[in-house]
């Protein structure tokens, strides 16, 4: 084979390598969560479970019976996921920090988030309590703490979302960004010893198989009426 034959096949082999490369580098990018998307799934987690409050506390209301034994367990994933991994080791360790230091906006958040912390950690303390036996004494004292926390948070990791957490990733930066990311990932694994967010996806999707609340459709809006 000549050498002009040879240098043909070797650019024509260039393309296909460049390809290969990109569709690599596709893949891992894919694969790798940024710090601030880590923290979102994280509440979407929560916001499930905030959810079933919800949903539990509406049946409380209206006089049914609610597995006592799902709640609390919950309540004690929302504590160890949201409350002692998510709030106390990310938000309260690094995240508050930082914006306090850059000032701004997002600073100015930090106080009512943190006071928002404690209140929470004092219901997931009461429903801990309340949902401890077989039956909860008081279901109407149940459902108030429980719509009240969905208030609550509900109202708070909106704001995280779409205020605070920006301005985070705005005072830190491209390089600090990576650099928390990987830090947060390894908090995760030491906490939970693996990946803790998959882990706490399948502990709130058999909390809400236990308690009905598995299939979406059944939240589907009704159609609106005539206006």
């Amino acid at each position: 084979m000549s050498i002009l034959e040879n240098r043909r096949k070797a650019l024509a082999a260039v393309p296909l390598l460049v390809m290969a490369g990109g569709i690599a580098a596709c893949s891992k990018s894919e694969e790798e969560v940024g710090a601030t998307e880590d923290l979102m799934r994280e509440h979407g987690v929560l916001r499930r479970a905030i959810l079933v409050f919800r949903e539990s506390a509406t049946r409380l209301r209206q006089g049914h019976q609610v597995d006592a034994r799902a709640l609390h367990q919950t309540a004690a994933l929302f504590r160890r996921f949201g409350e002692d991994y998510h709030e106390r080791r990310l938000e309260e360790a690094y995240i508050f920090p930082a914006l306090r230091r850059a000032g701004g906006p997002g600073a100015a958040y930090v106080d009512t988030l943190i006071a928002q912390h404690n209140r929470g950690r004092e219901i997931i303390n009461y429903l801990l309590g309340a949902t401890g036996s077989a039956q909860i004494a008081d279901a109407t004292a149940a459902a108030n703490a429980l719509d009240g926390l969905e208030r609550m948070y509900a109202n708070h990791a909106a704001r995280e979302d779409t205020i605070v957490f920006p301005a985070w990733k705005k005072a830190i930066g491209a390089d600090g960004l990576d650099e928390m990311g990987e830090k947060f990932e390894d908090i995760e694994k030491q906490q939970f010893g693996g990946d803790g967010f998959d882990m706490a996806v399948k502990q709130i999707g058999d909390i809400e198989s236990t308690l009905g609340f598995a299939d979406l459709a059944q939240f589907t809006a009704a159609p609106p009426g005539s206006p």
